[in-house]
């Protein structure tokens, strides 16, 4: 079996758990956070409440949480740019805690999967492409705690991850953000520009920065 079979069957398989978990579990989440329950939680409780939006954005690694509800009730609550500074916030966390649990583990069970040669070729491999992946993968459900993993277990080059994980959140949360604090606004132009612009500089941006 090749070693990019592997990947995908490794990617597969995460993206499946993920699945089923939402299937299973998912409106259960959504009923509990859904946007406007959560626009009313954190009225309540203004002061603290922006704390509850981060940890639920960082528990949507492991928990079906419908983390653009949340985001876009942080921007309801507390206005754009502070709504989307918690949203980009919980989202490059969550990525971090991802990235670091994958790598860590990976390094002591990834050689059951595949020998050294083909994990360098992995780190070869997302080091120049995982950061499209990552970017896009920001707007979309499920992709951003596989790609997070998949960075991890690959050992991708952390300056690179970090810098394409910055890259997809901010434009991310502060388009969710967005979404809730200006109420009927349509984002599809928004969703479109949040994938396309920082996947556009993204190339320009490692040329020039040299990471």
């Amino acid at each position: 079996m090749g070693p990019f079979v592997k990947l995908l069957l490794i990617f597969s398989f995460f993206a499946l758990f993920f699945v089923v978990g939402y299937a299973v579990t998912g409106n259960s989440f959504e009923l509990l956070f859904n946007q406007e329950k959560c626009v009313a939680l954190f009225s309540n409780y203004k002061s603290t409440a922006w704390i509850l939006g981060l940890l639920l954005l960082i528990a949507d690694l492991v928990l079906p949480i419908p983390a653009t509800g949340v985001m876009a009730a942080l921007g309801a609550v507390y206005g754009l740019l502070p709504g989307a500074i918690f949203s980009v916030t919980g989202s490059v966390g969550a990525g971090l805690i991802g990235y670091w649990v994958a790598r860590e583990s990976g390094k002591r069970k990834m050689h059951w999967i595949a020998s050294e040669d083909e994990i360098k070729r992995y780190q070869t491999f997302f080091n120049q492409w995982g950061g499209y992946a990552i970017i896009i993968g920001r707007c979309a459900p499920i992709l951003p705690e596989v790609t997070s993993i998949l960075a991890g277990i690959s050992r991708m080059k952390f300056s690179l991850f970090l810098s394409a994980l910055i890259g997809g959140a901010v434009p991310a949360g502060f388009l969710f953000a967005a979404m809730g604090a200006y109420s009927g606004w349509s984002p599809a132009f928004g969703t479109v520009a949040a994938v396309l612009i920082p996947a556009i500089a993204w190339p320009i941006f490692i040329k020039v920065i040299k990471i």
